[in-house]
């Protein structure tokens, strides 16, 4: 359920549709068959609306400076520029904007490429008809969202990590900072995680702005990437 309290420094900045008004969204495919199939999906719902269409990654991006848009859905492989290519130039030009890769391989070389490019999730064509919506609404929540053979890949990345020495066993994080990361990673508000742990919200936000400076993380999107490598939740 939606956090009623007021979002703290850190998440200040992250995007949100204007109340009573849906989510504006670019959707970027090099194929019209796709997007049109794709923008039917999302123009169903009553808070999604797709207010700009791209075929190739280049026209993403002007698309992304000419309208006002909170989304942008974009296809991995496309001409000019690729959805990896636009993922990045669209971060630098708006760095508030959610991005989704909708692609059809189911790959983790692009997985991967696309968390490190700034992706907030991987949803595959095969099953947009049942994940993309709820991808949608989880990003505009500063939520990642990854289907289960991707949570499995990051794990098995993490573990690989372990076993040649790449991870920092000094980064001790306290239990009571340990249960606040999980129960943000699990998705849920500051109201219920204190209401989970018999503290106050505003101890809530102190955990969590401590979980950020101690980790060297930025949002609650690198939180929950980061308690999904420490096997903090399962997959």
């Amino acid at each position: 359920m939606p956090d009623p309290t007021p979002p703290g420094p850190t998440t200040a900045s992250a995007p949100s549709a204007t109340a009573g008004k849906p989510i504006r969204i670019l959707l970027a495919d090099d194929h019209a068959l796709v997007r049109r199939g794709v923008r039917l999906i999302l123009d169903r719902e009553p808070d999604l609306e797709v207010v700009a269409e791209a075929g190739d990654g280049a026209e993403a991006i002007e698309a992304a400076r000419s309208q006002e848009i909170d989304l942008a859905v974009l296809d991995i492989a496309m001409p000019r520029l690729t959805g990896l290519q636009a993922t990045r130039e669209l971060v630098a030009l708006k760095p508030g904007l959610r991005i989704l890769m909708l692609t059809m391989h189911d790959n983790e070389q692009y997985l991967f490429q696309a968390l490190k490019a700034g992706a907030c999730g991987y949803v595959l064509k095969s099953v947009a008809d049942r994940d993309l919506v709820a991808a949608c609404r989880a990003a505009m929540r500063n939520e990642p969202f990854l289907y289960p053979g991707a949570v499995t890949a990051l794990i098995r990345n993490y573990l690989e990590r372990v076993r040649h020495g790449e991870e920092d066993p000094d980064q001790f994080l306290t239990p009571r900072e340990e249960e606040v990361l999980k129960l943000v990673a699990e998705g849920h508000s500051s109201k219920e995680i204190a209401e989970i742990l018999f503290i106050s919200v505003k101890t809530v936000h102190r955990h969590r702005a401590n979980l950020l400076h101690k980790l060297g993380l930025h949002d609650r999107l690198e939180l929950t990437r980061y308690a999904i490598r420490a096997g903090l939740i399962e997959p």
